[in-house]
Parts: structure tokens; C-alpha cells; sequence
């Protein structure tokens, strides 16, 4: 008996000690962890009772807070909310909290350690605490510009300024509005939410920063990056362009969006094999340069990295190990080539900034309740993604795709003063997309000197060939491009 009573206390005093344990890591090591969850609703109800600070555009709030009469002190408004759904996300007393509203939470509910002062001064004046506010990259004209032009399809723009790496468009189609996801009505709230899940078109994914599709002709850009890295090839190098390309140990062939060769005698140099999205010439190439080099060239413009800016980016990918004629489809940006858009314009901006790719951010300025400047976000570089002489050269080859190829809808942009604006650019469609859909892209940087904004545009059920890029993503490339230069 003795010896059962000794064997049942020591299990009882492990159990004891495991509960202090498991207690001490929850309240003391994961205490932020468990704040911070979007479903944590007691947090929620608290900071309801503050003023939380506003998201802003410029000096404009896109998310702001408004007292009430009701039980819930504050209602979150969105004045402009599917424009910047993408952005702000939601603050819900349902669902918690996305997007800028969840990952700068401390700094809109006031409990950022940044605000310790500020904090102590309204306890000693019997204030209400306030939050901080974030000040966004966005420039308000080029997000107006991309929200315009995609109303009516399904997909996404990114616009990136290539010297800092801050983001300067970020446009979702369809959107859907944070208004009604952060009333006070729960059951209005839950049934919009349901009617979000059930739409076919998956409003609620941040397509420029999640939605990962194939690249298309898009990621040729990359491999003539590659090609000018190995020291083999040149813009003016000479490449077989014939009407098909066998591709190896297959009996299927590869044809161009034409069904033509590319040049006289089959043959087409590597300036002109882009500016006219020569499918066979950059298949070919893809074989001579191989996997290991086009992955080494994807993943020095970000692919297989994980972002957050601060929202979190899907992981654009380059497939593992590719064989032969997976890896001439994957030099025009098809097979399990998978990109989001913010990818797609980090590896234009890295091109327009002498070969340098800047890590992407959203969050300019930190600011006090009282709108002093706390914090600004510094740029940062991701890596050199190749060298200036090189990225000089591949911005002239995508000049050319403007001047003479496949994406003459960004031909005669003009400054304010009348000054024609070159850009250089790379059509794209890809014949696999979301639910077996096309899907339509155009990459954009201009000025080509000293280029001040880079943008990706990609339109699902976009269109099945080059000329799809130039007339359905293109005219939003080139609106954007516009906004951004005024």
C-alpha cells in the first residue's frame, strides 16, 4: 500500500510540474503569441474601448475609427474599403483581425511598446489610451489608377518603386468590403463572410501578394537574365528560332504564339527573341543554360523566398529538378513555374535598378497618437540579383519588347511636361492558370533611365497569346504607369 501511495504521488507531482510548465510558457513565453491571434475576442472587446489609430495614404485614412453610441465604444470604417482591402484587411469582432490591421495591431490599439511614454502621460492626465498610426507606402493615384483598370476581371497589380522597395500599388479583383466585416452586426458580419467563401472568384485571397500562377513569357526575362550571366550570350547573339522545337527525349514540340519562325532562316538574335516572345529561341535556350543556372538566376530575384512586407507573401517557386524538356518549358515561364505578382515586379524593379533587388515594404512611417513620426522603415536589399552592365542591357532588350514587339500599348507614354517616357516591358500569357484558366500578363518599368516605378499586372481568364498580354494587362500596366509619373 505504501508503495502505491509513493508511485501515485510522484505521478501526481509530474503532473504538477508539467502543468507549472505548460502554465509559466503561456503566460510568460507564447503571452504575445496568444494577444496577437486573430480570434482572441477578449482582446478584441478591450481595445474596442480605445480609439484605435488610423491606416493612412499619404495624410488620408483608408482605416479609421469612429465613436459610437452603442455598447462598443469604436466602429473601424473604411472610407475607400474594397480599393485598399488588400492593404488594410478587416478588423472583426467576429473573425479577428488581416492584413495591416492585424500585423501593426500594436501600433493601432496603442500597446506598442513605442507608446510606453505616451501611455504613462494619459494615465497621469486620466486620458483614454489612443493608438498610433500607420502611414502606408501606397501613392494614392497609381492604387486609383489600378483599381479602375481592373474592375471587371479577376487578378492583381503590384507597383514597386525599384530604388527603395516600396510598394506603390497593391490592387485585388474581386475585393470585398472590411466595412461590413467590422460592424457591430455579428450575424451581418457572419453572413457576408459565408457569401465570401462561397463566391467562386475567392474575393477574400490578397491575389498580388498569395495568388501564385504561371509567369508565362513574363519569366523570359529571367532567363535572358541567366543567358547574359554566363557570359555566352549577348543581346545581338544569334539563337535558332524555327516554328517548333522539338523538345528533348519527347516527341512533343514546342510552337511559337505565331506559328511562325522568328526570323529569316529560322534564326533570331536574343534581343529580338524577346521583344517578340520567341517561344522556341528561349526553350532552346533554357536547354543550353540549364536548370541549375535559370534556378540560380530565379532565386537571386527572390524566388523560393519567403517575404513579408509586413503581410505575408506566398513563396514564388522554380520547379526542383527539372528534365529536359521540363526545363525548356520552364524557360518561358510554364511547367511548375509559379509566381505572384509582387515577385514578378521585384525581379522587374531588380532589372530597372542597375541589377539590385530591394526587399518589398508596405509600412512607411510609425506614428503616436498625436501623428509624430515614431519610426520610418529604412530600405533594405534583398541582393544583387546581376550585374549593372548586364541589367543595362536587359532593360534596352525590354525597350525593344515596347518599341517593335509585343507590348506597343506602352508605346508614347508622356511626363506632365510633354516629355515621351521610354519603358521597357515583357508581355506575358500562361496557359495554366487557377482552375485551367489563361492568364494574362504584363510586367512594366519606366523610365528605362533611372526607372521610378516597376509594375506587374496579371488577369486571370486573360486570353490565350501574346497578343492577350498587350491588349488586356497592358492598358492597366500602362494606366498605372501614368498615375505613378504625374
Amino acid at each position: 500500500m505504501t508503495r502505491s501511495i509513493r508511485r501515485l504521488s510522484v505521478v501526481l507531482a509530474l503532473l504538477l510540474i508539467a502543468l507549472l510548465v505548460n502554465v509559466t510558457i503561456i503566460q510568460v513565453y507564447r503571452s504575445d503569441d496568444y494577444r496577437a491571434r486573430a480570434d482572441n475576442q477578449r482582446v478584441l472587446l478591450e481595445e474596442y474601448g480605445r480609439e484605435r489609430g488610423p491606416i493612412l495614404v499619404g495624410a488620408d485614412p483608408v482605416a479609421r475609427s469612429v465613436e459610437t453610441a452603442g455598447t462598443l465604444r469604436y466602429l473601424r470604417v473604411y472610407p475607400e474599403g474594397e480599393k485598399y482591402a488588400s492593404v488594410t484587411g478587416f478588423y472583426s469582432i467576429v473573425y479577428g483581425a488581416t492584413g495591416l490591421e492585424r500585423t501593426e495591431n500594436d501600433v493601432l490599439s496603442g500597446s506598442s511598446d513605442l507608446f510606453f511614454v505616451d501611455r504613462l502621460q494619459q494615465l497621469i492626465a486620466g486620458r483614454q489610451p489612443r493608438g498610433g498610426a500607420v502611414t502606408t507606402t501606397i501613392d494614392a493615384r497609381a492604387q486609383n489608377a489600378a483599381w479602375r483598370g481592373l474592375q471587371g476581371t479577376r487578378g492583381a497589380v503590384l507597383a514597386i518603386e525599384p530604388s527603395t522597395g516600396r510598394i506603390l500599388a497593391q490592387v485585388q479583383a474581386p475585393s470585398f468590403d472590411p466595412n461590413i466585416l467590422s460592424s457591430h452586426d455579428p450575424a451581418a458580419i457572419r453572413d457576408y463572410y459565408e457569401s465570401l467563401l462561397d463566391d467562386s472568384a475567392q474575393p477574400l485571397i490578397n491575389r498580388p501578394i498569395v495568388a501564385l500562377n504561371p509567369p508565362g513569357s513574363t519569366f523570359k526575362i529571367v532567363t535572358a537574365a541567366a543567358a547574359l550571366a554566363s557570359g555566352r550570350f549577348t543581346p545581338d547573339s544569334v539563337l535558332p528560332g524555327p516554328a517548333e522545337y522539338d523538345l528533348p527525349l519527347s516527341t512533343r514540340t514546342l510552337r511559337n504564339w505565331t506559328g511562325e519562325e522568328c526570323g529569316p532562316d529560322e534564326q533570331v538574335t536574343l534581343i529580338e527573341a524577346l521583344a517578340q516572345s520567341c517561344n522556341t529561341a528561349f526553350a532552346w535556350l533554357g536547354n543550353e543554360l540549364g536548370a541549375d543556372a535559370l534556378r540560380e538566376q530565379a532565386e537571386a530575384f527572390g524566388f523560393d523566398t519567403a517575404f513579408t512586407t509586413p503581410l505575408r507573401a506566398s513563396t514564388s517557386r522554380f520547379p526542383d529538378s527539372p528534365d529536359a524538356p521540363q526545363t525548356a518549358l520552364s524557360a518561358i515561364g510554364q511547367f511548375d513555374v509559379r509566381a505572384t505578382a509582387m515577385q514578378m515586379a521585384m525581379v522587374t524593379a531588380g532589372i530597372g535598378n542597375n541589377g539590385v533587388v530591394m526587399e518589398p515594404y508596405l509600412v512607411q512611417e510609425i506614428r503616436g497618437p498625436d501623428l509624430a513620426i515614431l519610426r520610418t522603415s529604412a530600405p533594405r536589399e534583398f541582393q544583387q540579383a546581376m550585374t549593372s552592365e548586364d541589367a543595362a542591357d536587359l532593360v534596352q532588350m525590354m525597350v525593344a519588347v515596347v518599341d517593335r514587339g509585343t507590348a506597343g500599348v506602352l508605346r508614347g507614354i508622356t511626363t506632365p511636361d510633354g516629355q515621351v517616357v521610354s519603358v521597357g516591358a515583357k508581355t506575358g500569357t500562361a496557359q495554366t492558370g487557377r482552375d485551367g484558366a489563361p492568364v494574362a500578363w504584363m510586367v512594366a518599368l519606366a523610365p528605362a533611365t533611372n526607372p521610378q516605378i516597376a509594375v506587374a499586372v496579371a488577369v486571370e481568364d486573360g486570353g490565350d497569346n501574346e497578343v492577350s498580354g498587350n491588349a488586356i494587362a497592358g492598358p492597366i500596366a500602362r494606366a498605372v504607369i501614368e498615375a505613378a509619373l504625374r
